[in-house]
């Protein structure tokens, strides 16, 4: 009688469990968390994508928590992965520090718009422990190194342009991005600017077919290449750099001054007319303080906001949530190395928000 009883309550757990996981899976968390997330419950705003934002980000939606209880999921893949997501509709948003090519533009189901939500700049680190002055590069030795011409860190072009610093006979070893990256598209447009080889050899891109070096996902794996290889230098977001105490480059911009990256030089780089569009580039600016190597980074969503069954609420509560994060959450920015965002960049950003609709007509009024 015992045995027996016990094995119905036996089956009776198996029933039950059995009931929760198809019950699960209904719900759509037994498949992709973005799945569920990016056309479930209105509560909840999924994003991916550009690592380069994601120090800044992970204190914006903490901060947005706080005072409005919306749950924001973000997912630090890269900006490619960002945009795949966004493509695929898994996700909400996309942030990317690359606007649109075409071709990704045309695999949309419909218009997407690119709303301005941060600066920054895209340092050159590097691991060079006996190193003891602050390495100087200049836009020709850049490319050289990344193309794999300039091969020794003692090389007489390097050595040129850093007078009185002792700099070792060793390999110069290259950390670039393996995944597609809003990051490396900054960083390939400024060598592709200043450097006919690489404009001709390797060209611009998310995505390009490196000479030479070792690949890591994110910022945080080209930073993590970076630190644990004597030799090393690659580019990564100034937060990260910053963060991790790592050693980066003054960059000599188009006026020949070698310029720190810095809020400031961030800031002068930005201080420009930004198309109605919002879509622009930093690189190799004209301002005498600015730094070359800065870059804008965007939120990208569907125009339309009616799909995969999405509510009106959930739309305006993202859009409030990006309009947001481009006034009162810029007050974040600075302690976190990020310039925050011109009142150019403010106004575009709030003009492209308002073409957002839900069913045709404007979210935000």
């Amino acid at each position: 009688m015992k045995t027996l009883k016990s094995l119905v309550l036996v089956c009776l757990a198996v029933i039950i469990s059995g009931g929760a996981m198809m019950t699960t899976s209904c719900n759509g968390s037994g498949g992709s968390k973005a799945d569920s997330t990016a056309s479930g419950e209105d509560n909840s705003i999924m994003g991916a994508g550009s690592s380069f934002d994601n120090p800044l980000f992970s204190k914006m939606f903490s901060e947005y928590n706080k005072s409005n209880g919306l749950k924001i999921n973000y997912q630090s893949i890269g900006s490619g992965g960002g945009i795949k997501g966004l493509t695929d509709k898994t996700v909400d948003f996309g942030a990317s520090d690359a606007p649109l090519s075409d071709d990704q533009a045309k695999a949309m189901t419909g218009p997407a718009i690119h709303i301005p939500v941060t600066a920054g700049a895209v340092v050159l680190s590097y691991n060079l422990p006996d190193m003891k002055d602050t390495l100087k590069l200049t836009p020709e030795v850049l490319a050289g190194m990344f193309l794999g011409d300039i091969k020794k860190w003692n090389d007489p072009k390097i050595q040129a342009i850093n007078k009185g610093s002792k700099l070792p006979a060793i390999d110069i070893v290259i950390a670039h991005r393996a995944d597609a990256s809003g990051t490396s598209n900054i960083f390939t447009t400024y060598l592709t600017k200043v450097s006919k080889d690489w404009e001709t050899k390797v060209g611009k891109g998310s995505s390009v077919s490196w000479p030479v070096g070792l690949g890591g996902k994110g910022n945080e794996g080209v930073a993590g290449t970076i630190k644990q290889t004597p030799g090393a230098i690659g580019y990564i977001e100034l937060a990260y750099a910053i963060q991790n105490g790592m050693a980066f480059a003054k960059v000599a911009n188009k006026s020949g001054a070698f310029i720190t990256p810095s809020i400031a030089s961030v800031t002068a780089a930005a201080n420009i007319d930004i198309p109605a569009d919002g879509k622009v580039s930093l690189t190799n600016t004209d301002a005498a303080d600015g730094y070359p190597i800065s870059g804008l980074s965007w939120v990208i969503i569907y125009q339309e906001q009616k799909y995969n069954n999405r509510t009106s609420d959930k739309a305006s509560k993202m859009l409030k949530l990006i309009q947001w994060m481009i006034h009162d959450g810029q007050a974040f920015s600075s302690a976190l190395n990020y310039a925050p965002l011109s009142e150019k960049a403010v106004s575009v950003g709030d003009a492209i928000l308002k073409t957002a609709t839900y069913d045709g007509k404007p979210v935000l009024q």
